[in-house]
């Protein structure tokens, strides 16, 4: 058994966790988002990352999913600016070389124990509409589609995201 954990993110992280969306998104999402966005240099999203970790704002955390020294996924979330919806899943990446270990169950695992220590009682995550992967494993980890769904211009196209919602109750 691989040596696995999932931990909060320090600052160091913030260079890896760049690493790790932008090699997921050039993976899965090619042709779906723009080009420039793809190329998007690491050390600005890292920048963005930094910035989210090191965020004293409440109920804001990023996870990461550690196999042995090397970071291989996140989780961030926030308060959702939904206003219907409590708290919101903003990224959930493991990265594909890493997939299919437990790395995605680790860490949602991990943050469903920090929501309920923060108080949440429910949480949301929006897919794109043709994303079999990630609705895959929201379902089997309980998750359902709340029927509301909004349409994103990613640059050439506009493109449908429907929002996924789940109980995270302690009697969930």
């Amino acid at each position: 058994m691989a040596d696995v954990s999932v931990r909060p993110a320090r600052p160091e992280d913030a260079e890896r966790i760049a690493r790790v969306q932008l090699a997921t998104w050039r993976q899965a999402y090619e042709g779906l988002l723009p080009p420039e966005t793809l190329d998007t240099p690491e050390v600005q999203l890292a920048a963005v990352w930094l910035n989210a970790i090191e965020s004293r704002a409440p109920r804001t955390r990023v996870l990461v999913a550690m196999e042995r020294a090397e970071l291989v996924g996140f989780l961030a979330s926030a308060p959702s600016l939904d206003e219907d919806a409590g708290l919101e899943v903003s990224a959930l990446l493991v990265e594909p070389r890493w997939g299919r270990r437990g790395h995605g169950s680790r860490l949602l695992a991990a943050a469903v124990e920090h929501w309920r220590g923060d108080g949440e009682t429910s949480a949301v995550l929006w897919t794109w509409e043709d994303e079999p992967a990630l609705t895959g494993f929201l379902k089997e980890a309980g998750w359902a589609p709340d029927g509301r769904a909004r349409i994103l211009d990613v640059g050439p196209r506009l493109q449908r995201q429907v929002r996924w919602h789940t109980d995270v109750s302690e009697d969930a």
